[in-house]
């Protein structure tokens, strides 16, 4: 398997569990587009640009205590890397821990991260990515 794009994801999964924007930023295009597998019920749908990676965090904050993502199984597509993993988080304020699958989807351009995907259910991912389960 080529590491060509595989490293860049593992760099930003890293950048993401210390709430480094910088370093995350760093990796991705000027139009970046992140879309949280809980948009539609935690989050605010689409963060977009070095803005949007500043805005996530903020509202990562205010949502979970902390969150960890761990990739487990990397696969380089091409122009696109798929990851399966496990999120690990524990909410703000109740501090209810979650324990759960994550997929993360990371389309490339260039040797730069323009788009990232993520979803709750491995399958899901896969079938996201364009492969069968």
């Amino acid at each position: 398997m080529s590491q060509e794009n595989v490293e860049p994801v593992k760099k930003g999964i890293e950048a993401f569990n210390r709430c480094d924007a910088d370093a995350l930023a760093e990796l991705t295009t000027l139009d970046f587009e992140l879309l949280p597998a809980l948009a539609a019920t935690v989050e605010h749908g689409s963060y977009r640009r070095r803005e949007g990676i500043d805005a996530y965090f903020a509202d990562r904050g205010d949502t979970w205590e902390e969150a960890r993502i761990f990739g487990e199984e990397f696969r380089d597509l091409g122009d696109r890397v798929l990851v399966l993993g496990r999120i690990q988080a524990r909410g703000r304020g109740g501090g209810v821990p979650v324990d759960a699958p994550w997929g993360l989807i990371c389309d490339f351009r260039g040797d730069k991260i323009c788009c990232t995907r993520t979803s709750l259910d491995h399958g899901e991912a896969l079938r996201a990515a364009g492969l069968v389960e």
